[in-house]
């Protein structure tokens, strides 16, 4: 048992990183596609007063702003009554009566709404007072059946982190937590609050479509699959994990049912007791221990869904007396043991005596409560400045971005440490930074020392206020210490706040409370301060570090002099120190807790990170090669509202110089791209769309010429030594062509597995793709060929399968640009690449082309480009020219271009090289293509053709839709589309490794994040249908994707075994809510 317990960590560790990958890419698919991915309707936090409120009004307009939350989510930021507590279990009811009433006060609430939850007497009756002026005569349990049908996220995020009292100002759940950072380098800092919507965007679809509350708390981070997640449709649930009986005497147990609902990685069970801060004797005696010597730890989240919902609704919107009396007498109402007791018989004779004990239990008792217990789940806590010190340079730490949009000074000339993490800060010359410790928001001027696993945030140390007159200063902070500023309301300088790392301000004198890491009495001694000078005799609570008034209010340079004074760094002599510190004005965390300028704190904030991002933008164009993502910058520096454009303005200035100075080492795509981004930061729209013309001609150009270096100088005059042709044979070829000739080219479709994107231009002519596809036959046939025939007649005669034809007699009228709707444009295209036009290798004679693809259109399957492939092929069979599969990959690559449709090479590869292949190119010019065969065994060839379906979906799409999304983020140098990217090619290399194992299990996983990495690409390559259709299949199947491109086309459905493969194929075949056609098929070899 010891042993499945030690793994079962590991395992727990291993995979925080894929947890919190999966959460973030369904949040951004949730935001970005939020029709099909559903998100929260309304999304709520609690706050400790209306100040605060603000400041979290702001946090969330930001997220809507950077595509946290989707705009059509309500959000709210809902302040405890009168700024007093009231407990976690009436700040509930209160911010969920708070988001009723504001959908009644946009006019969302009709009287008309039918009450679906009201009994026809009491409370439910009762019409709401006016709350606005235009929406009267609405019951109270309308609004409550209007609101119990929306799916809440509410995040309790008030109080006052006296743990935590530097994150305090900002909110302990707006903390910066940079896990994931890297991936999108350009890109805001993530904070503990984005994780959580990551986590809870997950956790969503387990209310399906029926309304429903998740409530979280706001100093977690709880790690877990939450799309797993199991609810019961009509009671609360409450999510728990097994801990060790020491960890469990601090908190809140959960007592669960013996009979259980067990599944994968989680057990449901009916909730028997509730215990707080038990000791092993009570958690004994509760039957309250696990066979394997753990306990169910209370998470603090909680999902109400059905009856259970509407109840709690219903006495939200009849709170508001509760409430006032609770405020009159001083009590409080808390979540995790006065309401969830009332869902748990055990509680009840306990409960009743408490404050509306027995109110609760009768309108919210008849429902239950169960517990979900989820083995895998990680609890990040952030209770203390340790806590969140050790989640930054623990086992975390791989996942930390340590450097994110910053300024900091070569190595040379600065000391700092690399397990340093600094976010959002300029730190200067002549500054050095012990290990593992936190910059956050801040300006760090030269000569200034910080130690290790120190935290400093929004300070302002600038060159000027690090010295004293008459002489140099430096501000040194000791190992383990915590350094802020608070902007307060009326007063013009920030205060400087210190403590050390783990004091802990709630901890009185009496009891070993410390002050800077030392005991306040040796603080009082050493610094000859009396207790009356921090706490006046008047006050009769304990006295702590939370009500000391010890921070002088002074100017900034005074400032920092009596904070090393405070902490006990000053050598020089201090005696003058005292008595000025005694007469200045001074203020307690607790006074500061009260006075913050909320709105000076966010302007301060986002002007910083403003021109933090100015900074890297000028730096990235006028030294840089235009890496970064100047879109995304733009948007941070136009926070700084008109000096914020103005510095866009100035950029856009610069490029001109760009084009003359970047042209030779930068690709002439991503300079014009640049100049687009610029144009339209500036608002001028109709320039940046007619500048985009050249940005799509650049990308043609440069695919051309990594093809071949006169590829151009083809489309413009004739030539004797083309693409497709040699000096030394074409003269011959012509001769050869009087003679009558014919060939026929037959092509297999290919699927793709894995890498699909690292192959198209200019992605795979700026960095390496790999890709990993496969060669099929449809229905025993290779499904796309040509006919190629020489005529004796002049021109040339196209034909398809469609019944399209056309005669061309002068060839010289094939030019480009085609018409979209063009049938005959890509054997147009491959009469150019070849060269048989421009080298007037049909003087003599003339040819009949006939194309067919038996093959639905919007396949996926890259009929296309193959087909493509097949004419390419056979026209230079006809004329003698060179048709080996490389040299046609790399034509048909620019014959894409020319037809205006774009793509990659792996279709084409895909068609022309039998079997499964394994292939990556280089750039370069030209560009290079390496294919590697996989030689499958028997058994492989067997598993894949009995356990994958290859399913046409009916949906048609059409590839260069998604391709333009996708080629112009990549050229915006979107970090999170290149990471994705890098990502899929990474795992074509692993895909291989799976099938030369015979591991077709870990294929499946791998179709499985495929999947989800081409959602993040572009949220619209799938559809409700689709969505549908896998969801239909997953109990079957390891592994799902769409081929290509996505956008609908054929599926790729990868059974968990050839009994499944078969059991789905009936179901599908048979259910007629799916109009699919499964097809036969086998490895074209």
């Amino acid at each position: 048992m010891m042993e499945s317990r030690v793994s079962r960590t590991r395992q727990k560790k291993a995979d925080l990183h894929s947890i919190l990958r999966k959460s973030w890419y369904h949040l951004r698919l949730s935001v970005r596609h939020p029709s099909r991915v559903p998100t929260w309707d309304a999304i709520v936090l609690t706050a400790a007063s209306p100040e605060q409120a603000q400041l979290y009004e702001w946090q969330l307009n930001r997220a809507k702003r950077i595509g946290r939350i989707a705009h059509s989510t309500i959000t709210l930021a809902v302040p405890d009554p009168d700024g007093q507590r009231i407990g976690s279990g009436a700040a509930t009811l209160n911010a969920i009566y708070a988001l009723a009433k504001h959908y009644h006060n946009l006019g969302l609430v009709h009287s008309t709404e039918v009450d679906s939850i009201g009994n026809g007497c009491g409370e439910s009756d009762l019409l709401l007072p006016n709350l606005s002026n235009n929406n009267n005569g609405v019951s109270l349990s309308q609004l409550a059946s209007f609101t119990s049908k929306k799916h809440i996220l509410l995040l309790h995020a008030g109080g006052d982190s006296k743990r935590v009292p530097w994150a305090n100002p900002m909110g302990k759940v707006f903390l910066p937590l940079p896990y994931l950072a890297a991936d999108d380098p350009d890109g805001p800092v993530p904070l503990l609050f984005d994780h959580i919507l990551a986590i809870a965007s997950c956790a969503r679809q387990a209310f399906k479509n029926e309304g429903g509350i998740l409530t979280m708390t706001g100093d977690v981070l709880p790690c877990f699959d939450a799309s797993a997640l199991i609810l019961p449709e009509e009671d609360s649930c409450i999510i728990t994990v097994p801990i060790t009986l020491d960890i469990a005497s601090n908190h809140g147990v959960i007592v669960a049912s013996k009979n259980e609902t067990a599944g994968r990685g989680y057990t449901l069970s009916l909730v028997d007791n509730l215990l707080q801060k038990p000791s092993v004797e009570e958690l004994t005696k509760n039957d309250a221990v696990l066979s394997d010597g753990r306990t169910l730890l209370d998470t603090g989240i909680i999902a109400v869904r059905g009856k259970g919902w509407a109840e709690l609704v219903l006495l939200a919107c009849s709170c508001q007396p509760m409430i006032s009396d609770l405020l009159k007498c001083g009590k409080e109402i808390s979540l995790y043991e006065d309401l969830v007791a009332a869902w748990v018989p055990a509680k009840h004779e306990w409960l009743q005596p408490r404050p509306f004990g027995e109110e609760v239990i009768r309108r919210l008792g008849r429902q239950k409560m169960f517990s979900y217990c989820a083995y895998d789940l990680l609890f990040l806590h952030f209770g203390t400045s340790s806590e969140v010190l050790d989640h930054l340079s623990g086992d975390e730490s791989e996942l930390i971005g340590r450097r994110h949009l910053c300024s900091i000074p070569a190595t040379t000339s600065s000391d700092i440490a690399a397990s340093v993490v600094i976010l959002s800060s300029r730190i200067g010359p002549g500054v050095s930074v012990g290990e593992d410790s936190l910059i956050y928001d801040s300006s760090i001027s030269v000569g200034v020392q910080i130690g290790s696993q120190c935290i400093v945030v929004s300070v302002n140390i600038s060159e000027t206020n690090n010295q004293l007159p008459g002489g140099a200063f430096r501000f040194m902070l000791p190992d383990r210490h915590c350094l802020w500023e608070v902007p307060l309301v009326g007063y013009t300088e920030r205060v400087i706040v210190y403590c050390g790392l783990h004091d802990n301000p709630k901890i009185s004198v009496s009891n070993g409370g410390t002050f800077c890491g030392k005991p306040w009495k040796k603080v009082l001694q050493d610094l000859s301060i009396e207790e009356s000078d921090l706490w006046p005799t008047a006050r009769t609570q304990e006295k702590c570090l939370w009500n000391a008034r010890i921070f002088p209010v002074l100017s900034y340079s005074e400032m920092l002099t009596y904070a090393m004074w405070l902490i006990g760094l000053s050598d020089a002599k201090t005696e003058h120190l005292l008595p000025s510190w005694k007469s200045s004005h001074r203020v307690s965390l607790e006074e500061l807790h009260k006075s913050i300028n909320f709105l000076k704190m966010c302007t301060g904030s986002r002007n910083h990170q403003a021109e933090l991002a100015a900074g890297i933008a000028k730096a990235c164009i006028n030294f840089g090669m235009l890496g970064r993502n100047l879109s995304q910058l733009c948007e941070e520096i136009k926070q700084k509202e008109v000096l914020g454009l103005e510095t866009c303005k100035d950029f856009l200035d610069m490029c001109p110089k760009l084009h003359d100075q970047s042209i030779k080492v930068v690709p002439k795509s991503r300079v014009y791209q640049v100049h687009v981004d610029l144009l339209r930061a500036c608002s001028e729209e109709t320039a940046a769309f007619e500048l985009e013309r050249e940005v799509w001609a650049a990308v043609a150009d440069e695919t051309a010429s990594a093809v071949r270096y006169d590829f151009k100088d083809l489309l413009d005059q004739p030539d004797k030594d083309k693409l497709g042709h040699s000096n030394n044979h074409s003269d011959n070829g012509i001769d050869q062509l009087i003679h009558h000739k014919r060939v026929t080219v037959n092509l297999p479709v290919r699927v793709d597995f894995v890498g699909g994107w690292s192959d198209t231009p200019p992605w795979s002519l700026e960095r390496p793709g790999c890709v990993l596809n496969m060669a099929i036959n449809l229905e025993g046939s290779l499904p796309v060929g040509t006919c190629i025939e020489t005529t004796k007649t002049s021109g040339v005669l196209f034909s398809d399968d469609a019944g399209n034809e056309l005669h061309i007699e002068d060839l010289n009228s094939i030019t480009t640009p085609f018409d979209s709707d063009d049938p005959f444009r890509l054997v147009k295209s491959a009469l150019l690449v070849t060269g048989i036009i421009h080298d007037h290798i049909l003087t003599v004679v003339g040819l009949q082309i006939k194309t067919w693809a038996n093959v639905p259109r919007g396949s996926g399957l890259g009929t296309s480009s193959i087909l493509a492939a097949a004419v390419v092929k056979g026209l230079l069979q006809i004329t003698d020219g060179d048709e080996s599969n490389e040299n046609v990959a790399r034509l048909v690559l620019v014959l894409e271009q020319l037809m205006g449709t774009g793509g990659g090479w792996q279709d084409q590869i895909g068609g022309l090289y039998p079997g499964i292949k394994f292939t990556t190119s280089f750039p370069g010019i030209p560009l290079r293509l390496q294919v590697i065969p996989l030689l499958p065994s028997p058994q492989l060839v067997s598993e894949l053709q009995n356990r994958l379906l290859v399913v046409f979906t009916g949906q048609v799409r059409l590839a260069h839709q998604v391709l333009h999304k996708v080629v112009t983020r990549y050229l915006r140098r979107d970090n999170l589309l290149i990471s994705s990217i890098k990502r899929l090619a990474t795992l074509a290399k692993i895909g291989r490794e799976a099938l030369m194992n015979c591991d077709v299990d870990e294929l499946g996983e791998i179709m499985v994040e495929t999947w989800r990495l081409h959602q993040e690409l572009d949220p619209f390559c799938s559809n409700e249908f689709v969505d549908k259709l896998f969801a239909f299949a997953d109990p079957y199947c390891c592994g799902y994707k769409l081929v290509g491109a996505g956008g609908g086309g054929f599926a790729l459905l990868l059974a968990k075994s050839s009994v499944l493969a078969m059991e789905l194929r009936n179901k599908l075949e048979n259910d007629k809510n799916f109009e699919v056609k499964v097809y036969d098929w086998n490895i074209s070899l």
